[in-house]
């Protein structure tokens, strides 16, 4: 089964974002693929500035992402909404990884044609649509391969169980949808790069 990477586009603590990584982690696991969970806080990196990037190179962070990107088949992203788009600390990780050009002295190129899925949520009804467009758009401009379903949750603070798994069924089956999609995708890339 292949190797899926899932994160959230927020850190902070009980992010609606992070629960639906966690969510969308255990279906992704419960339909058999290896999943790895990550968190950007422990990716920190400063905010892309191509003066920096002249004067030092491409961040550590960004790199190590970049190779976890690379070391797997495919990713899910779920991402909050901040003023109707993408947060910060999301498009500025998105935004180094895409300057990796190399590993190595080694052509590298982690994001083009890795399947993506990606879940969005928020503390209202419009469940983070209007910034699931925007990545999406970030993201094929970044050459991935953005797959068509999608899971957005509304009302973030009412939507988990304890448990937290998702308690409307059609929100399950939406993740379930997503997962298997993503699971196919990559499955599909892993069995075209093995030798």
């Amino acid at each position: 089964m292949p190797r899926i990477l899932v994160f959230a586009g927020s850190i902070r603590t009980g992010a609606y974002s992070g629960r639906t990584a966690d969510a969308a982690q255990r279906e992704l696991a419960l339909q058999g693929a290896e999943v790895t969970r990550l968190s950007l806080a422990d990716y920190p990196m400063p905010i892309l500035d191509q003066d920096l990037e002249k004067e030092s190179g491409i961040p550590e962070n960004a790199l190590k992402l970049a190779r976890q990107f690379a070391a797997h088949d495919g990713l899910l992203i779920a991402t909050p909404e901040y003023n109707g788009s993408i947060p910060p600390l999301l498009k500025n990780a998105i935004d180094w990884v895409s300057r990796v050009r190399q590993d190595g002295g080694h052509p590298f190129q982690p994001m083009t044609g890795k399947p993506v899925a990606l879940c969005s949520s928020s503390a209202g009804r419009f469940a983070g649509i209007r910034c699931i467009a925007h990545l999406r758009t970030v993201l094929v401009r970044c050459r991935m391969d953005v797959i068509t379903p999608e899971c957005s949750v509304p009302s973030g603070s009412e939507a988990f169980t304890e448990m937290g798994e998702l308690k409307d069924e059609s929100l399950r089956r939406s993740m379930e949808t997503v997962a298997a999609a993503l699971i196919e995708r990559a499955r599909l890339l892993s069995t075209r790069i093995e030798p």
